[in-house]
């Protein structure tokens, strides 16, 4: 492993392979009956006690994530002081929520219960760009609900995304075998988590062209897929927009964290009487960012890899060839790529119709509502968007129709609460994260029938 901006040697990880997999599978099954069977009470303890073990390790962790996955220093800390903390605290309180209920019957004399047990074994996948948050808000739900996980973290965050949440829960108490990190690339343990049969459930977190396979090989087991994948998120400024509230919004939801995000904006769609000025001053405020090792404070770090950044600059050049101006940034040097503004771009472009998922923020104009909405639904994805108007109800009847699994209004797309649900519609994925939605994923229905009376059966 080496340091994105730097290039220097981190650590080495072992990479696990199908065995390994196997491994951590028998470990989680047989752990699982015994903390599926430990009070609500101490199940939260654990969960509240890493939580807070997050505080007391920030600055290690935050080392990790800035080292490890080019965070920028205000990124690594978002997620170690609001996304994490956030959504652990939520999960904390899940054994207790996770309750059952009655229902009358229709046979006389009988009561019917339905209770909510855990799944059993939950395998998750997940990505490189927010590897603690992103693995984090599956791993806590899982163990607070009583079961057992195999965790495979991205090849290249192995640490920040599994191993140091391992370590933490070891901190924290918690019992031998619950939790099991496999490091390892997608074609050998990516590949055998997602296709083994004693996954109840596969979350993960990624493209969608890979979650695609991740679904296909989990329903040949019947596991549950959960899948939270990829976006081309429209940024809608209508003509009564505030405009520096807009340009302010746009500067976070394009190149906070270099542009990788699923729900950073992907495309920014101007109304026409603006588009010039917004064009302008956000090509402004791109060249006031800084480009650097985030080590020392930078506002932009390094792109992940050589085939993230090589695939967004071919978005962007073949989005010139075709057309579109550069008016701020389009180069790079190594793995860093300058905040980058594109202008006289169509939706039918390279760095339009791909999740380009890089600093980059190509702006289209449109002339009225309807063109509006057509531009932004143009797409395979629906993550989420945003609309930005003066008037709340022009901005929601404009909103409503954009086919979007999240929608802000007033706000860039960049969001994402522990108790509200989370994910897409579409090509953007199935299910949903966070609080009840999440809850839900993770446990499954009993229906317990209990006959008080003596029942007459017809034959």
């Amino acid at each position: 492993m080496e340091n994105s901006a730097t290039r220097g040697e981190i650590a080495t990880v072992p990479a696990g392979n199908p065995d390994d997999v196997n491994e951590a599978f028998e470990a989680a099954v047989a752990a699982h009956s015994r903390w599926a069977a430990t009070a609500p009470q101490a199940r939260a303890e654990v969960i509240q006690k890493a939580m807070h073990l997050i505080g007391e390790h920030e600055e290690e962790l935050g080392d990790i994530l800035v080292r490890e996955g080019g965070s920028t220093q205000m990124k690594a800390h978002i997620e170690l002081d609001m996304l994490s903390p956030g959504m652990m605290a939520e999960a904390a309180s899940f054994p207790t929520r996770a309750q059952g209920t009655m229902a009358n019957s229709t046979i006389p004399g009988r009561d019917n219960e339905v209770h909510r047990n855990p799944v059993g074994v939950v395998g998750i996948i997940t990505p490189w760009n927010v590897p603690f948050h992103l693995s984090m808000r599956a791993v806590a739900p899982v163990i607070a609900l009583g079961n057992a996980v195999v965790l495979k973290p991205a090849p290249e965050t192995p640490i920040g995304g599994g191993l140091a949440i391992a370590r933490l829960f070891e901190e924290a108490g918690l019992q031998p075998g619950v939790l099991n990190v496999v490091p390892g690339h997608g074609q050998d343990a990516g590949d055998a988590v997602a296709s083994h049969p004693n996954a109840d459930v596969v979350s993960f977190t990624g493209s969608s062209e890979v979650g695609k396979l991740v679904a296909q090989n989990a329903g040949e087991n019947l596991a549950l897929p959960a899948l939270e994948l990829g976006g081309n998120n429209p940024y809608v400024v209508l003509e009564d927009a505030d405009f520096d509230l807009a340009v302010d919004a746009a500067v976070f939801g394009s190149f906070f964290h270099q542009g990788q995000i699923c729900i950073s904006i992907n495309r920014h769609l101007v109304h026409d009487s603006l588009y010039d000025e917004y064009v302008e001053r956000l090509a402004e405020r791109a060249e006031e960012l800084t480009v650097g090792d985030p080590a020392e404070g930078s506002d932009v770090g390094p792109i992940i890899n050589e085939s993230q950044r090589d695939a967004m600059v071919e978005y962007v050049e073949a989005s010139v060839e075709a057309g579109a101006d550069v008016v701020a940034g389009g180069n790079h040097e190594d793995l860093f790529v300058e905040p980058t503004v594109l202008a006289n771009v169509t939706n039918d472009m390279a760095v339009s119709c791909n999740e380009h998922f890089g600093p980059i923020a190509p702006v289209i104009p449109f002339t009225d509502d309807d063109e509006a909405i057509e531009l932004a639904n143009d797409t395979e994805y629906g993550l989420t968007a945003s609309v930005l108007s003066t008037d709340l109800a022009w901005a929601k009847a404009v909103a409503d129709q954009i086919e979007a699994g999240m929608v802000h209004i007033n706000d860039q797309p960049i969001n994402d609460e522990p108790h509200v649900p989370f994910g897409g519609v579409k090509s953007s994925g199935l299910g949903r994260y966070n609080g009840e939605a999440i809850l839900r994923e993770f446990t499954e229905e009993r229906w317990v029938s209990v006959q008080r009376e003596r029942r007459e059966y017809p034959i």
